[in-house]
Parts: structure tokens; C-alpha cells; sequence
């Protein structure tokens, strides 16, 4: 399989940071579990009440979650992909299936806006191309869906269902690939 690295430059989030440090798309290493666990956690509780509603936050992300079913499933056969800043702190995580399912794509809070998803999600769709993969497909959040669709991917259904009795939405998309 092909590794995937990319240095990227531009507008970094945070004070402390300057814009002239890049930042490194690498493929997982089994020491980011940890901070992908909590990055999935304090993405999906600071930015989910902007599309969801409380419940339904709390439904999607209950508690913090365990370090080793994330490096279970960046270990199962799938791409996993960081984005890091110079320092190694985890920015963003996303992953792709080999049947062209990405799973997961989050961001960190004070990193959402500023392009790094989309940016880990193109080396993601450098990967499939790569790969010749024909077709990528996605289950994308209200928060995630116009990213998707910027990139080319289009509503297939929205899909209502329940996560501990709450119910929530997201949007089946989908992407064919040149």
C-alpha cells in the first residue's frame, strides 16, 4: 500500500502557532490512539451542538472514548491518516476502508474551519485514486456534509436512526472516482 505524507503550509489554528509551520499528513502510528480517542470526543461535544441538539450530542459521544478500539480499528486493514503539527500534536484524523468507506473524519475544535479536514480529506481521495478505487462512500454528519459535498460527493439518503434511544441523522454519500 502506498504511504501517504504530505506537508502542508498555510493558516494553522491557535495563537501559539505560526502560519509558516507546516503541517504533516502521516499515516497512524499505534502511539495516537490516545489523542485520536480524545479528539473524537471533544470534537464531537464542542462542534456537534452546532447541528445537533443536546441529546443527541450526548447520544453520539457518551464519555471519552477507549484509546484501544481506535488502534484496534487504525490496525484492522483500513488507511488511517493524521494530520500533526510540528510539535506532533494530533490536528485531525480520518480513515478510509478499502471497499471506499470513510469512516471517520474529525477535526479538532480549535482546527475546524481552517481547511485541515479538508485538506486530510484530499490525501484520503489521493489514496483511493491511487488505489483506483471507483466509488467512495460515507455516512456525513450535518457538521460534515457540505465538506463532502464540496468535494464532489452527493446525497444519496438522509438516514434517521437511534443511538441509545435518541435519534440522530446523517447523510449516505457518495463519490465516484475518474
Amino acid at each position: 500500500m502506498e504511504r501517504v505524507f504530505a506537508e502542508i503550509g498555510g493558516p494553522l489554528y491557535g495563537a501559539a502557532m505560526r502560519q509558516s509551520e507546516p503541517i504533516a499528513i502521516r499515516p497512524y502510528a499505534e502511539g495516537d490512539a490516545p489523542a485520536m480517542a480524545r479528539l473524537y470526543f471533544e470534537s464531537a461535544r464542542t462542534l456537534g451542538p452546532r447541528r445537533y441538539a443536546a441529546a443527541q450530542v450526548a447520544a453520539w459521544a457518551p464519555a471519552p472514548a477507549d484509546p484501544a478500539r481506535f488502534h484496534a480499528r487504525a490496525t484492522d486493514g483500513r488507511l488511517t491518516l493524521v494530520a500533526v503539527d510540528p510539535a506532533g500534536a494530533l490536528l485531525a484524523y480520518g480513515d478510509l476502508e478499502a471497499d471506499g468507506h470513510i469512516d471517520h473524519l474529525y477535526c479538532h475544535p480549535d482546527a475546524a474551519g481552517t481547511g485541515l479536514a479538508a485538506r486530510l480529506l484530499d490525501a484520503l481521495l489521493a489514496h483511493a485514486a491511487a488505489e483506483a478505487m471507483p466509488r467512495l462512500h460515507v455516512e456525513a454528519s450535518e457538521l460534515a456534509r457540505s465538506l463532502f459535498a464540496r468535494k464532489g460527493f452527493r446525497v444519496v439518503r438522509r438516514r434517521d436512526f437511534e443511538i441509545a434511544g435518541v435519534a440522530i441523522h446523517n447523510y449516505a454519500m457518495e463519490c465516484d472516482l475518474p
